[in-house]
Parts: structure tokens; C-alpha cells; sequence
């Protein structure tokens, strides 16, 4: 009789909106997706995004749809747009969502070594290119070593400054002369949400001078497994050739910042350990085979060694194996000067170990045909093209397995 009471009607007011205010908080989403930190920052944005949706799962080695790639790697083509609208909705493979911001004022000094440099064209037509020479790579001469700016800020800001330079999803190609490197810049990523805002106010500007074409792709693991770094560099990969044959690949960790700029950020003939000389380390390389922080690998070296292996949850091992891998296949790492491979490294908390990462690597010879990019298999939740970066929301499903 009394359950309607004024009372009653307020008690019942507030917590609905103590609740509303509690799925506000931890990230609610109508998509599907699951509540990650990145997908939190991403609600307080102040830009509008236009979205367009599919389903949420990709599963397994994935094709690099060369009948299907666009001309340019900066861009999705109008075809492949066009199939994806068309396409989207339960039975599709990706959920591509594109993302399109209002950008603000250009800091002056971020466009002094841009000249020429036209916003948002569209990607080149070939009649085009024929007439424009071939980017050159810098000389080393007029390079040297460079102070990280460690300021951080907001992804709004830092989109303000580098938005207009760059073309959605962290894109960058020159516009005075014909690229001759097409490189994809895999970073792996988990809960380092700074460091990625300083990793991309540093990067861009690094590369933008070096005159080629690039890519950013983060690759966020989701919950619920230890952080399994190779294998997000491993869907990073495979991602990324879904949009684009890249002929280099540079795995990136996100703690790490160039520290001169003749450190050039393409591929050899033979892999390139990048991080050779790292300020925590004292400038110097810990061991002849190592082979973390930042490397650079070819499509036919990553094939060739099958990719990085998927064993290795939590921290340590991965690079190593890669290295005994990149041995195998009769591969060695090259390497630039300690003066010119410097980098340094934003403070973090030491990671928990991987506690079987001495018995991976003892037994990992005998798993390199079985183990990599032909045995991974995960999905994909949600794919964002920011302004400055594209990122894959990634679930790994293989689980970790006895040696």
C-alpha cells in the first residue's frame, strides 16, 4: 500500500541515476565492443565521428585480398568502401569504422620541412606519379640527433598539430615526389595510454622528413589473457595487408622514442635491429641477438620465419625466439651505429615475466612451422581510423600451451 510513496519515488530516482552515471563511467557501449581505457578516452573526445559498421570478427591467418587492394596505402578505395556499406552488417568479416574529425590550428613548425605538402588529397592517380621523380632517402648530413618532445598532452591536441599533415588513420605520403619505401608501423599495445600520446606527438614528425609513405597501426589486446606481445604484432601484419601490400614492416614498441633523425625507418635486405643503443641500457646493446624494442623486417622476411610465435605470454622471450628464427631461415640482423640507433625509453613499471619463456625458446626450433602467423587466431572487435593512428580492438584466441 505504501510502496508508492513519495520516499519510495525519490530513492528510486537516484539510483537510476547513480546507475547511469556508473555505465558512463566504465565505458557502456552500444556496439558491441567491449569497455577498454582507449575506448573511454575516445567518449570524451570533442570530435563528431561518422561511423560505418560490419560484424566483429576475424578469425585465423586472413588473406592479404590483392585482388583487392587500393592503389594507394594511405586510403581505403572507393570500391572497398563501397563493399564494405554494402557488405556490413551480420555475416561480414570486419567492422571497419572511419572516423572523420574537425581539425584546428597547425603549429608552424610542424609544416617548415612540409612545403609543397597538400591536406586531405585524395589518393594519387598514376598519370600523376609518372610525372613526379622518386623520393630520395635523406642525407645523412643534414641529420643528427634530436630531443624528444615530452610534453604531454591530449589526443585532441596533438590531433590539432598533426591532423592536417597526415590523412585518416595516422597516413602520411609525400607529395613532391614518389615514395620508394611503403612501410607499416605495427605497435603493439595494452594500458600505455601516455606513452602512445607522447609515441605519437614524436613519430610523426620523425618520419614525416624521411620521405616515405606510412602507416600507424595500433593493436590493443583486450582482457582477460596476459599481455601477448607477439601475437599483436602478428595480427598488426595481417591487418595491415588487408589494406595494403606494405613492403616493410617496423615493430614498434609504444616506451620507445627515436633520438636522431638519420635513424631511417625503412627495410634492407636483411632484418634491422632499429633499438640498438637505449638510455636505460646506457647506449648500449645488452647482446650480439637481440633483436626488441624496435625492428624492421620485410614481407618476405616475415614470411619466411612464419611470423613471430604466439607462445609467449607475458614479458620476455618473443624477441629472442624471432631472432633464433631469423637464424634458421639464414637471415641475419643488421644494425646501425650506436650513435645513430639511439632511443629513449619513457619510465614504466617493470612487467610481470613470462614464467615460461626459457622453455619456449629451448623448444621453439621445433614449433616455427606450426607456430606464427599460418596457426593465429583471433578476433576483431572494432577498427578505428583515428586522425593520427588506425587501432584494432584484438581478442587472441589461441590459448597458452605446454611446451
Amino acid at each position: 500500500m505504501y510502496l508508492f510513496t513519495k520516499a519510495n519515488l525519490i530513492r528510486f530516482l537516484a539510483g537510476a541515476i547513480c546507475l547511469l552515471l556508473v555505465l558512463n563511467f566504465v565505458g557502456f557501449r552500444s556496439d558491441g565492443g567491449s569497455a577498454t581505457s582507449l575506448s573511454k578516452l575516445s567518449i570524451r573526445r570533442v570530435h563528431k565521428y561518422a561511423h560505418i559498421y560490419g560484424n566483429a570478427s576475424s578469425d585465423g591467418a586472413g588473406g592479404s585480398e590483392a585482388s583487392r587492394l587500393p592503389a594507394s596505402p594511405l586510403a581505403l578505395s572507393k570500391d572497398r568502401e563501397r563493399d564494405q556499406e554494402l557488405n556490413g552488417g551480420p555475416n561480414s568479416t570486419i567492422r571497419t569504422v572511419i572516423a572523420t574529425a574537425n581539425f584546428t590550428s597547425i603549429p608552424q613548425d610542424l609544416t617548415r620541412f612540409l612545403l609543397g605538402t597538400k591536406k586531405f588529397l585524395p589518393p594519387r592517380q598514376k598519370s600523376t606519379s609518372a610525372l613526379l621523380a622518386n623520393c630520395t632517402d635523406p642525407d645523412p648530413r643534414d641529420g643528427g640527433p634530436i630531443t624528444p618532445n615530452t610534453t604531454l598532452e591530449s589526443l585532441d591536441v596533438i590531433e590539432a598539430e598533426l591532423g592536417p599533415l597526415l590523412r585518416p588513420g595516422g597516413a602520411f605520403e609525400p607529395e613532391n615526389c614518389n615514395a620508394q619505401h611503403h612501410v607499416a608501423i605495427v605497435v603493439p599495445f595494452r594500458d600505455r595510454y601516455a606513452h602512445l600520446l607522447l609515441f605519437l606527438r614524436n613519430i610523426h614528425p620523425f618520419l614525416m622528413k624521411q620521405r616515405i609513405a606510412y602507416r600507424i597501426f595500433i593493436v590493443e589486446q583486450t582482457n582477460g589473457k596476459p599481455f601477448n606481445r607477439a601475437a599483436m604484432m602478428n595480427i598488426g601484419y595481417l591487418e595491415a595487408l588487408k589494406l595494403y601490400q606494405w613492403d616493410c614492416f617496423i615493430f614498434h614498441d609504444v616506451d620507445l622514442l627515436p633520438l636522431d633523425d638519420r635513424n631511417l625507418y625503412n627495410c634492407p635486405r636483411q632484418p634491422r635491429h632499429m633499438s640498438v643503443a637505449i638510455d636505460t641500457l646506457n647506449f648500449r646493446l645488452p647482446y650480439r641477438s637481440i633483436f626488441g624494442g624496435v625492428s624492421a623486417m620485410t614481407r618476405e622476411h616475415f614470411q619466411a620465419v612464419n611470423g613471430f610465435s604466439n607462445s609467449f605470454f607475458g614479458w620476455g622471450g618473443e624477441d629472442d625466439d624471432m631472432s633464433n628464427r631469423l637464424k634458421h631461415a639464414n637471415l641475419f640482423i643488421s644494425r646501425y651505429p650506436v650513435n645513430i640507433a639511439r632511443y629513449k625509453m619513457l619510465k614504466h613499471q617493470k612487467e610481470k615475466a613470462n614464467p615460461k619463456r626459457y622453455e619456449n625458446l629451448q623448444n621453439g626450433m621445433s614449433k616455427i612451422e606450426q607456430d606464427g602467423i599460418n596457426s593465429i587466431k583471433y578476433s576483431i572487435y572494432s577498427i578505428k581510423q583515428f586522425p593520427t593512428f588506425t587501432w584494432y580492438l584484438a581478442e587472441l584466441k589461441n590459448s597458452e600451451r605446454k611446451s
